[in-house]
């Protein structure tokens, strides 16, 4: 099927182009999404009209976004977990669990913008990206540990294996 992306879509392409996608992949993500329009001949020349005013509002998105990055880039928030002697988590810290840590903080995420490239199953500091706009990316850094004291001393440096040893 091919349809008209509405705004950029990761790996397919940018807004205005025409793409050819699988029936299904239109039918249950793009189109009830509104991301992309079915390429025929009414809904390109009303993409055409639209095109300025689409145009403008991506814009105006991605400054927000950008802005938005700007004051979230960096920052490292704090999880507390339980977790064995070792430092292996009794569960794993999800996108849901960042995206909360973060809105405690006063940062509004939500746990779709959150993508985590591998589980989080141990004690220590991870970096996990966010999406805040197609174009927009940040990284923020989650803070796993027992308790808050932990937590402070995981952020100076120290490790919680190295604590153990010492003991």
């Amino acid at each position: 099927m091919d349809v008209i992306l509405l705004q950029r879509v990761a790996k397919l392409g940018q807004m205005g182009e025409v793409v050819s996608v699988k029936d299904g992949y239109a039918r249950n993500f793009l189109l009830p999404t509104g991301k992309a329009l079915r390429a025929s001949d009414a809904n390109v020349k009303s993409f055409e009209a639209r095109k300025a005013q689409l145009e403008a509002d991506n814009l105006e998105t991605k400054k927000e976004a950008e802005a938005f990055a700007a004051r979230l880039d960096g920052q490292q928030f704090i999880v507390i977990r339980s977790a064995s002697d070792a430092g292996a988590l009794y569960g794993s810290v999800t996108p849901r669990d960042a995206a909360d840590a973060a809105s405690a903080e006063g940062f509004a995420l939500d746990r779709k913008q959150v993508k985590l490239s591998k589980p989080i199953k141990e004690l220590g500091l991870h970096t996990v990206h966010v999406t805040l706009h197609p174009e927009v990316e940040v990284d923020i850094a989650l803070n796993v540990a027992r308790s808050k004291e932990e937590a402070e001393l995981q952020a100076s440096g120290k490790s919680i294996q190295e604590l153990a040893a010492e003991q």
